[in-house]
């Protein structure tokens, strides 16, 4: 027989233990970090502090999103804690990564949105990565190129295409994300990107799509006619 929980007289974990192995989905957002965080914290009652994680990040995608930093300066929260709210990201990217790995990019399309929006949309500036692809579109690198300020970063056509030359690319996917929230392209996104593909094209590298990931959705600049 299991013994009983100290830090909790009333029976409260048991019940929120019992409702996660009935079913998951169930759980409120504020639930599912109570729980999180009392693997990390036994002894104590982590309902406020999860309330409180929520409310500083905007909710569960940015709290999963924010780095560690972030985390132990919220009031009540440490390393051992903050590790768990970080060890449960890392899990969910990995686990969509996967899905993207296993198949041709082109044709399992919605696989790699959902892998980009949980890894990209909730980041408070903007990163600039490319994914390279074989001649059969299997993912052979996920790079992150740079990372700027709250609203821009610097790309560079010569990085992009070196690199790509250097794992022997035959195409790729640019992606970043803005952190306004609002995924539409700026002129600079549309003119580094008509830049790249212009010289991509001359070495036989196909630039297919250049996605701008935001907490309102994305955008696509091919299916924009921009590219």
């Amino acid at each position: 027989m299991a013994e009983p929980d100290p830090s909790d007289a009333s029976g409260h974990r048991a019940r929120l233990r019992g409702r996660l192995l009935a079913d998951a989905g169930g759980l409120m957002d504020h639930e599912i970090v109570e729980y999180l965080l009392a693997l990390a914290l036994p002894r104590r009652d982590t309902k406020p502090l999860a309330k409180a994680l929520l409310r500083e990040f905007g909710g569960l995608g940015g709290l999963f999103a924010a780095d560690s930093e972030a985390l132990v300066r919220v009031d009540g929260m440490g390393e051992t804690s903050a590790a768990a709210i970080r060890i449960a990201q890392a899990a969910a990217t990995r686990l969509l990564a996967a899905n993207v790995a296993a198949r041709p990019v082109l044709g399992n399309w919605q696989a790699l949105l959902d892998y980009l929006r949980a890894d990209m949309a909730h980041h408070g500036v903007e990163r600039f990565r490319v994914l390279h692809l074989n001649t059969r579109n299997i993912l052979i690198r996920d790079e992150i190129m740079s990372k700027g300020s709250v609203d821009q970063t610097a790309v560079y056509v010569r990085e992009v295409i070196r690199r790509a030359i250097d794992l022997g690319s035959a195409s790729l996917i640019l992606v970043h994300n803005h952190p306004s929230g609002d995924p539409s392209p700026s002129r600079a996104d549309i003119d580094v990107t008509r830049a790249i593909a212009e010289v991509g094209k001359r070495l036989n590298i196909t630039v297919h799509d250049h996605i701008i990931i935001g907490t309102s959705g994305h955008a696509s600049l091919r299916a924009q006619g921009l590219i």
